[in-house]
């Protein structure tokens, strides 16, 4: 097996504009935290018992599980927007759900969209919600832009080996 089970998650979100849609993609990573890692994409499951912290500064390279959500434009004034939300059930032995969407439009109705893909998820698992948070953000393109909302999962043996893992700082607000 490549990653340990993930034990703990944090939510980022970033925008850039870029050269090229790539360009503009990985600058969106950098803002969120997240690129200078090796981002591994994932389906929409949070391990059982598996908490929120704060982001963290991740090591260089480093093999990262995240599913995200991002969208690109090359349309001057064209708004786009990504989000990402986490349900977690009442009972903590199942597992917890990720949904991710991207569009044009503003971050608001963004992440109001992706809120409800969360619950409705959970409501066809016949599952409770104890909890659930959100983020999203929004950019006004110039040239090529884009728009990133990920959900980064990490193993909290790592966290706690490695003194240089710090806490980053987020300019951005999750909706819980």
């Amino acid at each position: 097996m490549i990653f340990k089970m993930p034990t703990r998650y944090f939510l980022v979100s970033g925008v850039s504009e870029g050269y090229t849609p790539l360009n503009a993609f990985d600058g969106a990573l950098l803002q969120a935290g997240i690129g200078n890692t090796n981002i591994v994409k994932m389906s929409s499951i949070v391990p059982p018992h598996c908490k929120p912290i704060s982001p963290i500064t991740l090591p260089p390279g480093a093999l990262v599980p995240a599913a995200y959500a991002s969208i690109t434009s090359d349309i001057p004034g064209e708004i786009i927007s990504a989000g990402i939300a986490v349900a977690l059930p009442e009972d903590e032995n199942q597992n917890g759900l990720i949904m991710e969407y991207s569009a044009k439009g503003e971050r608001r109705k963004i992440e109001e969209t992706v809120r409800n893909m969360a619950v409705e998820g959970m409501k066809l698992r016949g599952w409770e919600i104890k909890d659930l948070k959100s983020i999203a953000i929004d950019h006004k393109i110039t040239k090529i832009g884009a728009a990133l909302a990920a959900v980064v999962l990490w193993d909290s043996s790592i966290w706690h080996g490695n003194s240089d893992l710090k806490p980053q700082m987020s300019n951005f607000d999750v909706w819980t």
